[in-house]
């Protein structure tokens, strides 16, 4: 008489900003003894070479408006593996629980009787700022932080009132292509043309570049640096702080 096999556990796993040594040592020791690995198309080759030879590698990338595989279609790949019996490292951007669609597939899970565990990820908010090392709080310039998603359907319905301006950091995920209707809808809600805003492209990686203009320039700061995906937008006074600019300035120049 056979019998099913027990369930695997699906383990929701942050990979951090990009680089492989941001990687917390949970993740790390999970990947290189993964037999199954579902992962983002954000997530770094250099992680995915952490796993084991031998491992079956499932990629879901998602890009805005072209979806390799639906979030259904995800949830019921992790479960079909689980209940095969099958240990899953679900391999996530940044953390899972941070626009990561988590959540849902915790949730999915759940009410399919896998067992499942999260392990936080440094999120790329955090990632990309201390990269650029820019401080999302600072004592003289902001005590609230916000993270928003720029690419929801009905951007202009939404209420961010209040959450960017004096004392206020606001960081903005997926929001390149979206850049001139953000800078009209936070204008529109009041805030200074003048507010400094970065927009940190590839952070942690290699090839990481930091921008910085106005809001108002905003759009063009985006088009004209021909700046892509994978990057993160902050809008606040913390952008601007030129003691920690120029005091990386004469470290880098004095090497």
């Amino acid at each position: 008489m056979s019998h099913a096999p027990l369930p695997g556990t699906v383990f929701l796993v942050g990979a951090g900003p990009g680089d492989p040594d941001l990687l917390t040592l949970r993740a790390a020791r999970l990947l290189m003894k993964a037999k199954v690995v579902v992962h983002d198309g954000l997530v770094d080759p250099a992680v995915l070479a952490m796993a084991p030879r031998g491992a079956r590698f499932v990629s879901v990338a998602k890009q805005r408006a072209r979806h390799t595989m639906r979030q259904e279609d995800i949830n019921a790949l992790l479960v079909a593996e689980a209940l095969a019996g099958h240990d899953v490292v679900r391999l996530k951007g940044g953390d899972p629980f941070i626009f990561g669609r988590g959540g849902e597939e915790a949730e999915a899970c759940h009410a399919a009787g896998v067992p499942v565990q999260v392990v936080p990820g440094v999120s790329a908010a955090l990632g990309a700022a201390a990269s650029a090392q820019i401080p999302l709080t600072h004592r003289e310039n902001a005590s609230i932080v916000s993270f928003v998603a720029g690419q929801c359907k009905g951007l202009a319905d939404q209420n961010w009132a209040g959450l960017a301006g004096v004392g206020r950091t606001l960081v903005i995920y997926m929001g390149v292509a979206t850049a001139a209707a953000i800078a009209e809808k936070l204008m529109a809600d009041g805030l200074a043309p003048t507010m400094p805003v970065a927009v940190i492209e590839n952070a942690s990686r290699p090839q990481m570049r930091v921008v910085r203009g106005a809001l108002a320039g905003l759009a063009d700061l985006v088009e004209r640096e021909r700046i892509k995906s994978p990057a993160l937008i902050v809008i606040g006074e913390v952008t601007a702080r030129g003691d920690i600019m120029e005091l990386q300035a004469v470290v880098e120049a004095a090497r």
